[in-house]
């Protein structure tokens, strides 16, 4: 088995390709965080009930469980790079609809393409960077990845705070006579314009073209990524892990002796468990939580901001470690530090008061500790299950059913996404300690689950990937 070391590498060149592929993952952070803040704006301009709050801001994530889907089967028809193209233009059109729509179908209707781009991004950009990446420092340059995504998810929560802060409020007009929450989706076209022409500057994945046959032209990416020497001997193992009678399909998913392959198994626990521990019920309704929980508008988005910056941290960490001590130690640590924070924020929500019109006070005590256990909890999910799950479904697959194990372990987590995006209006309005109670729990299951149904990936090239 040929290694592509990073000593071998043009690490210049692998790590311009890293920059230009993440921008998707900062603009799937972008996109997921931009409604953070205009909630009340939605609700004024199309007369939401809660229930159509949280299908207004659920109706991006019906779009990701699609594009996820769709992405991981048109990246084997089509490419890796073009399908990220493809993205870049919903991104584009998405942003201006949203922030220009008066009606909400048409909102919707945008928010839904929008998510499209951000399911097809989520799934593309960490395994396109998995297939060009040395296997020694992959995790490292997969978790940019998630840096990326927090990094948009925190630019959202910093740009909305300034437009609100500017304008007086959310609602308030600013710009050209529009109200503050609509620039809060205008700003993120200028990421998505970056990234477009951006992407014209990279190359296909090497893998996608021999999968195609087109081996000319992966023997010259691999040679600019690593050398002649290296790229000859790399373009024989990658076509020797694709089968030789057909091209990837949906059906290699399914084992030898029937049923579904277990790797596949373990990417959809990965890929719903993640979700099920409730982060972006902090990253998607943080300002309605906190506000919930007794604190102003204006406190509740400074506080996104501080959890955005705690998240950004978290992940330099995961970046010295996941090459080091692997992936499931951090997965395992990850799902203990997540159970044990969310029962403490069950426990300050469980002991709150309500104010005459029913809303949930905390002391001043119980209020410091749910932001501590908040922000801790942010920490070990960004240390682990952020970027883990990413680093591991764009590497954990063979070649011959990468792109579609994506399609369906993206399709599952974006649904489970939805499901909690969906929901979580109408539990916090039943209890708000009920709702981080199931969380909590997933959190705990988690644990069990990675301890028996993972395998570390550390450190193996994408063609020793079996299962």
């Amino acid at each position: 088995m040929t290694e592509a070391s990073p000593a071998r590498a043009n690490m210049g060149f692998i790590g311009a390709i890293v920059a230009v592929a993440t921008i998707g993952g900062l603009l799937f952070g972008y996109d997921s965080g931009a409604v953070n803040g205009t909630q009340e704006g939605l609700t004024q301009a199309f007369g939401l009930s809660k229930d159509g709050l949280g299908f207004t801001v659920g109706s991006l994530l019906i779009g990701c469980f699609v594009g996820a889907f769709l992405a991981g089967r048109l990246a084997d028809l089509l490419g890796r790079r073009n399908v990220m193209m493809l993205a870049a233009i919903l991104f584009l059109l998405g942003a201006l609809v949203q922030g220009f729509a008066h009606v909400q179908w048409l909102f919707v209707t945008a928010r839904f393409f929008g998510g499209i781009a951000v399911g097809a991004a989520s799934v593309l950009s960490p395994a396109y960077i998995s297939e060009v990446a040395p296997a020694s420092i992959r995790g490292r340059m997969t978790t940019v990845q998630q840096i990326m995504i927090i990094t948009g998810l925190t630019a959202a929560f910093v740009v909305n705070y300034f437009l609100a802060a500017s304008a007086g409020e959310s609602t308030a007009p600013f710009w050209g006579g529009i109200e503050a929450w609509r620039w809060m989706y205008l700003m993120q076209a200028i990421p998505a314009a970056i990234f477009l022409v951006a992407l014209l500057f990279i190359p296909e994945s090497p893998r996608y073209l021999v999968s195609k046959g087109r081996n000319d032209q992966a023997r010259t990416v691999l040679t600019s990524l690593f050398g002649a020497e290296v790229a000859a001997a790399k373009l024989e193992e990658i076509r020797g892990s694709f089968s030789a009678d057909h091209r990837p399909r949906l059906s290699d998913l399914k084992a030898p002796g029937g049923g579904i392959r277990p790797i596949v198994w373990a990417g959809l626990l990965l890929a719903v468990f993640q979700q099920l521990v409730g982060i972006n019920v902090i990253f998607y309704y943080g300002a309605t939580l906190w506000q919930l929980a007794g604190f102003t508008e204006d406190q509740s988005l400074q506080i996104n901001i501080v959890s955005g910056a705690v998240s950004i941290a978290a992940c330099f960490v995961t970046i010295a470690l996941v090459d080091k001590i692997g992936r499931k130690p951090l997965l395992l640590i990850g799902s203990a530090g997540m159970a044990a924070t969310l029962f403490a924020l069950v426990y300050a929500f469980a002991n709150g008061t309500l104010d005459a019109a029913g809303n949930l006070q905390l002391s001043s005590n119980l209020g410091t500790l749910a932001l501590i256990a908040a922000n801790l909890y942010v920490i070990f999910f960004n240390v682990s299950w952020g970027p883990i799950m990413w680093v591991m479904l764009g590497e954990m697959f063979p070649n011959q059913i990468r792109g579609s194990a994506l399609a369906v372990c993206g399709f599952a987590q974006w649904f489970a996404n939805y499901l909690i995006a969906q929901t979580f209006p109408r539990m916090s309005e039943w209890s708000l300690a009920g709702a981080y109670t199931f969380y909590a729990v997933a959190a705990l299951i988690s644990f069990f689950l990675v301890k028996k149904f993972i395998h570390e990936t550390k450190g193996k090239e994408l063609e020793q990937m079996e299962g």
